[in-house]
């Protein structure tokens, strides 16, 4: 059955997730989709998020400086989570009967939380929390609990905010690098996976009931329209580590347009063929950084030029889905930026100038817009030297769209990287985009073509 992305967020928080031939499927919308948005606020909502958190971790990067402590990028000083910049949500339902959530789809973290009532101090939401006094299936988990003691930061809950939280129920407490955190109550519940609109409700093999964080108190930088964050991590409390899956996989759209996205769990091997050729490359473990995906970047190519960047400095780099734009340590940014002024040959004018992005150029008034229809003049775009970041047996070059923004109507072109503190290079969603990637965890090994997302979404 097609469904229609409706601009508003009752139908956007709606969006099935459904069981497919032993594998799950969920539809994933972007955090901005519907709000009708031109394509330079949606750029700009994305740096300044990014940017938030940034200035968050420099904060911490500089206090432990200051202490003579050790600076480990993008996590939290209790083995939290990473940045997270909320831009793709997965929508699944909670609860007996189910209730709809929105979470973002984040592999740099593992639990996996919502807000509930009754709400201590939470960020605005624009549905109603999830109420675990209304579902049937709702257990919360004893603080004595072997799953309670897993987790870094616990205590027993002694019937505080009225009670609601339960005699010696597991109190959590988990944070990521960005200082954004969730306090609440461990809880297992049922977990819906079938379509909203049909489907057996009594079929069991849609359905599985997962551990999670019921959040009353949350704090940071989020959105109206997601209710929490989904952890696709290694650790044991991720969506893939307790559905005991062995792989999982997502393509996104373009972030400038409202079509659903895709993510699969457990699928078979047949729906990870969008058409094109694979590469892979391996995935590493890090025990200082359990959650984490690293990745073996050993270069970066702008144009035909290599950057002399020595490779121990791209040694701590992450693939992260819940990270925006792709950050990387300050002096490799530089070089980057340095060899794009030198190979764009525009001339360069400051986020003063209106742009939330660090590098843009002075566009010609004769450039033809790079995407959308075919224009009758004979303008031609503006030439982009290629971006490639060479992986451990792989050359991923970036496709145009996934490294520069062009606003034609102000006459300006941007490259959508960033810098940040610390030796940690994380890529982003934004540079993910239309590209399917699939995680083989029994295997340590990522995946990644060419796809065009949306048409891959429509077709399952």
């Amino acid at each position: 059955m097609k469904r229609q992305l409706l601009a508003t967020l009752l139908v956007l928080i709606a969006l099935p997730a459904y069981v497919r031939a032993a594998g799950i499927v969920a539809l994933l919308t972007h955090a901005d989709a519907g709000r009708g948005l031109a394509r330079p606020e949606l750029v700009r909502r994305m740096a300044h998020r990014t940017r938030a958190r940034r200035r968050l971790l420099s904060s911490s990067h500089s206090h432990a400086k200051q202490a003579n402590r050790p600076v480990r990028a993008g996590l939290g000083a209790g083995g939290g989570g990473s940045i997270v910049t909320n831009e793709y949500l997965v929508h699944l339902s909670v609860g007996t009967p189910p209730r709809p959530v929105a979470l973002t789809l984040d592999t740099g973290s593992d639990l996996v939380w919502t807000q509930c009532a009754p709400c201590l101090d939470c960020f605005d939401q624009g549905v109603p929390l999830l109420d675990p006094t209304r579902s049937s299936t709702y257990a919360a988990v004893p603080c004595d609990a072997p799953l309670c003691r897993a987790l870094p930061f616990t205590s027993c809950g002694g019937g505080g905010s009225g009670g609601s939280w339960g005699e010696r129920s597991c109190v959590y407490v988990y944070h990521y690098g960005d200082k954004s955190l969730t306090v609440g109550q461990l809880a297992t519940d049922r977990f819906t996976f079938e379509p909203s609109d049909g489907g057996n409700a009594d079929d069991k093999s849609s359905d599985r009931r997962l551990t999670f964080g019921c959040g009353h108190f949350n704090k940071g930088i989020f959105q109206a329209n997601e209710t929490g964050i989904a952890g696709f991590g290694r650790g044991r409390w991720s969506l893939p580590s307790q559905l005991g899956v062995t792989n999982f996989s997502y393509c996104f759209t373009s972030m400038f347009e409202s079509k659903s996205s895709l993510v699969t769990l457990g699928a078979p091997a047949e729906l990870h063929s969008s058409g094109n050729v694979f590469q892979s490359t391996p995935l590493i473990k890090d025990p200082t950084q359990p959650s984490l995906y690293f990745l073996g970047l050993k270069g970066i190519s702008v144009g035909s030029t290599r950057l002399p960047v020595p490779e121990r400095r791209l040694r701590s780099t992450i693939i992260d889905s819940g990270a925006s734009i792709t950050t990387l340590p300050e002096d490799v940014y530089e070089a980057v930026k340095a060899e794009f002024i030198a190979q764009v040959g525009l001339p360069v004018i400051g986020p003063e100038a209106g742009s939330a992005l660090d590098l843009c150029f002075a566009m010609p008034k004769t450039a033809a817009p790079f995407w959308g229809r075919r224009r009758r003049l004979p303008d031609a775009p503006v030439h982009v030297p290629s971006l490639t970041l060479h992986l451990d047996g792989a050359d991923w070059e970036l496709p145009r769209g996934n490294y520069v923004f062009e606003d034609h109507a102000a006459r300006v072109m941007c490259l959508v990287l960033d810098a940040a503190p610390g030796d940690q290079t994380v890529i982003g969603n934004y540079q993910q985009q239309n590209t399917h990637f699939v995680y083989d965890l029994g295997n340590d090994v990522l995946s990644f073509a060419p796809a065009q997302c949306d048409k891959l979404a429509a077709s399952l």
